[in-house]
């Protein structure tokens, strides 16, 4: 049998961040952050991140994890969200997972599974170097 999880998604500034908060007050709950800028550490202007006052003691996932230079895909928030639950059911409380990016929410609602692709950093250049000497030339 699957754990329930609670999962609120919709825009930004559409009140999911003080909804679920309430809520998880009310059912002894915890936050899985599903918003793709939210991840990464000191992105907070434009990304309607959660300050502590906000969050008003409720324990929040998935935010401020990684720097903003670093690589960060679909597949890499899957497994830390699936653990954030893993945890969070643990501990006897329910996660709600709340944001706005869709192919997040998409890959833990249908267990989406996403191949390791090993990146080619030299060609990656290669195309970078190209691209922006194409782009001097117009």
């Amino acid at each position: 049998m699957k754990p329930k999880v609670i999962v609120i998604v919709g825009p930004t500034a559409s009140g999911k961040t003080s909804l679920s908060i309430e809520l998880a007050k009310q059912i002894n709950g915890e936050i899985v952050s599903c918003d793709s800028m939210q991840v990464y550490k000191d992105m907070n202007i434009g990304s309607a991140k959660p300050t502590k006052e906000e969050m008003q003691g409720i324990k929040h996932y998935m935010i401020d994890e990684i720097n903003p230079t670093e690589r960060f895909s679909v597949a890499e928030y899957k497994k830390g969200a699936e653990k954030a639950i893993d945890e969070i059911l643990k501990k006897g409380k329910i996660p709600i997972v709340v944001g706005g990016t869709g192919l997040y929410a998409n890959s833990l609602i249908y267990g989406i599974e996403y191949n390791d692709i090993k990146l080619d950093e030299k060609y990656r250049e290669k195309l970078m170097k190209k691209a922006n000497t194409e782009e001097r030339i117009k």
